[in-house]
């Protein structure tokens, strides 16, 4: 009897305490994301994507506030109107990554502001901070493209990591008159729910395999030195009254619809939700490329329209 008392309980005891080894030996990594390189050969394959709309990139170097370079591009449209977008992209990739989206802009007449984020691509910073630190760098990006630019309206859209620092620029920086996030985060610690079930089963990080995320997360705090309970879009979104449009992947096993809907709920300004059918994660633009670009320039034009 005892024997089987203590088989029971290496059995229930033993993934949990896995599991916070893996939180602790992950925080790391989830500071230090794989990072994207910005290679000739992906410049020379956005060249020709510009090339075909008859339009071409600047180079635009931004320094932030705690002194990190980060690297990016202005695009002018062919036929500008006068409003700019900037456009991010999700984590362990680059500004490569919302090339599609942006040629989507341009050809309607949006200027976009394609930067890397800090610890991606070719930005400098010793870690990506999902928001913390990247919603202060908004604002340097804001103040070093109206030194230049005079735009008429500005605009955000994000992708996945993107749209989370969308959402959480848009807050505090109020230059910032609308947002388009596709597949956001609702929060660091919801997010770890679905990295920690295995981005099948969301309720074993809430509950069996929760030391996991406790163990990421105090490890991410304790080496970034931020307060992960403040890394939230869905905080950010009920701070200030800034129209959003929300899209999530009905088949995103990465960030779940909840994610999306949890910020939709918590959002006091004019807010739409889109949800795509057959979808997976940041995979509307290719799953419905007709109504993504339907449903993103017509909301972009009821805010840049006056």
């Amino acid at each position: 009897m005892r024997c089987r008392i203590r088989i029971l309980l290496v059995i229930l005891l033993f993934p949990p305490a896995l599991a916070a080894v893996g939180g602790w030996l992950a925080g790391p990594s989830f500071l230090h994301p794989i990072r994207r390189e910005l290679s000739p050969e992906l410049i020379r394959e956005a060249d020709v994507t510009f090339e075909q709309m008859g339009v071409h990139r600047n180079n635009f170097d931004v320094r932030a506030s705690d002194g990190v370079l980060l690297r990016g591009w202005k695009v002018r449209a062919a036929k500008p109107s006068g409003n700019w977008i900037l456009v991010y992209h999700g984590v362990a990739d680059n500004r490569m990554g919302v090339l599609e989206h942006a040629r989507i802009l341009l050809l309607a007449g949006y200027n976009v502001v394609m930067m890397d984020s800090r610890a991606h691509g070719a930005s400098e910073g010793p870690m990506a901070t999902y928001g913390w630190l990247e919603r202060n760098d908004a604002r340097a990006i804001v103040d070093a493209l109206e030194t230049g630019e005079h735009p008429w309206h500005l605009f955000a859209l994000g992708e996945s990591m993107g749209a989370g620092i969308a959402l959480q620029s848009a807050a505090v920086e109020p230059r910032i008159e609308a947002v388009v996030a596709e597949a956001p985060f609702a929060n660091i610690r919801e997010a770890s729910y679905d990295y920690a079930g295995l981005r099948r089963y969301p309720w074993l990080g809430k509950t069996w395999l929760s030391p996991g995320t406790w163990t990421m997360i105090y490890c991410s705090e304790s080496l970034a030195g931020f307060p992960a309970s403040q890394i939230s879009p869905e905080k950010a979104v009920a701070t200030r009254d800034f129209p959003v449009l929300l899209i999530c992947d009905a088949e995103d096993v990465a960030l779940p619809c909840r994610h999306t809907k949890m910020i939709y709920d918590a959002a006091i300004g004019p807010k739409q939700i889109w949800v795509v059918p057959g979808a997976f994660h940041t995979a509307a633009l290719g799953y419905e490329p007709a109504e993504f670009r339907r449903r993103v320039l017509e909301f972009f034009g009821t805010y840049g329209a006056h």
